[in-house]
């Protein structure tokens, strides 16, 4: 009987383990509306400002410091976006393997020579590569608590400073991307120096030309619009990031419930067997006793 109390007890634990799973799941449910909502918003926004500043790059003779191409590369910056929480798959484990992989691959000599920096974003991603003893200069703990533009805006305002004085000489950002709940594209994209040949590709396909009259001057309103769209690039990492984690999590959380699902129903079965046998064990223990006694 002692084994069928320690089944009963295990049935128990699942079935308490299977109701947090499916509230956490409804939760990262509601979550990923809201963030879905807010990348929709976004996009618009941002595909908009990447087509004025196209305009403005191929029309403007501009100086503006953010434009510089380094002549060499000394000082790489790389900003990981990752999660404050877990639970969520391999999300956070997926994103740091291709951020080593890609460290390994095209940046080992500056990792090693202590000329590449991160900032990470998320619990997670600090405590991965601190362990790693990777050169971590930055860190956001809680930055998915409080999700704004604000605090994303003040990372890239500060990366973009720094590489505009020549401390660094390319930026990276690290993230997710959301594609559906059940996938995620992982990226490493560089968002400084800026591409002003792409820029300008895209603006010489636009066959519908028109010409436009700045006031105060391209030039000007270039150097105002540079730092809101690298704000705005890492305004939409991030939130790609935050309904990725939460697809993820969601997903996460439906296969926990159904793993624990069917956890119950096999220890549901080994008790009835359990069960059974030990009936079986009683009756064959009194069929015995009564013929003895007969037999006495």
């Amino acid at each position: 009987m002692a084994n069928l109390r320690d089944i009963r007890n295990r049935i128990s634990s699942i079935e308490n383990t299977q109701q947090i799973t499916k509230a956490m799941k409804m939760v990262a449910a509601a979550k990923l509306r809201k963030a879905q909502q807010r990348i929709i918003s976004t996009r618009p926004y941002a595909q908009k400002m990447r087509e004025v500043v196209s305009r403005l790059i191929s029309g403007a003779d501009s100086s503006n410091p953010i434009l510089r191409k380094p002549d060499e590369v000394d000082k790489i910056l790389m900003i990981v976006i990752g999660s404050d929480r877990g639970l969520c798959g391999g999300f956070n484990n997926n994103l740091f393997k291709l951020v080593e992989q890609d460290i390994s691959s095209k940046y080992s000599e500056y990792h090693e020579n202590g000329k590449l920096e991160l900032i990470t974003v998320g619990r997670k991603a600090d405590g991965y590569f601190k362990k790693r003893n990777y050169n971590v200069v930055d860190t956001h703990v809680g930055f998915f608590d409080d999700l704004n533009y604000e605090k994303t805006s003040s990372i890239m305002i500060e990366a973009t400073e720094k590489f505009m004085d020549g401390r660094y000489d390319k930026v990276l950002v690290a993230f997710n991307e959301f594609k559906s709940v059940l996938s995620q594209n992982r990226l490493v994209d560089e968002v400084l120096p800026l591409e002003t040949d792409q820029f300008e590709e895209e603006n010489s396909s636009n066959l519908n030309e028109i010409d436009y009259i700045y006031e105060p001057d391209g030039a000007t309103i270039l150097n105002e619009l540079l730092p809101v769209h690298l704000n705005m690039q890492l305004w939409r990492a991030v939130l790609e990031s935050n309904a990725s984690e939460q697809g993820a999590r969601m997903a996460a959380m439906d296969n926990a419930t159904e793993n624990a699902k069917e956890l119950k129903d096999e220890l549901k079965l080994k008790y009835n067997q359990a069960r059974q046998s030990a009936i079986t064990t009683e009756i064959s223990e009194i069929v015995s006793g009564a013929a003895a006694l007969e037999d006495a």
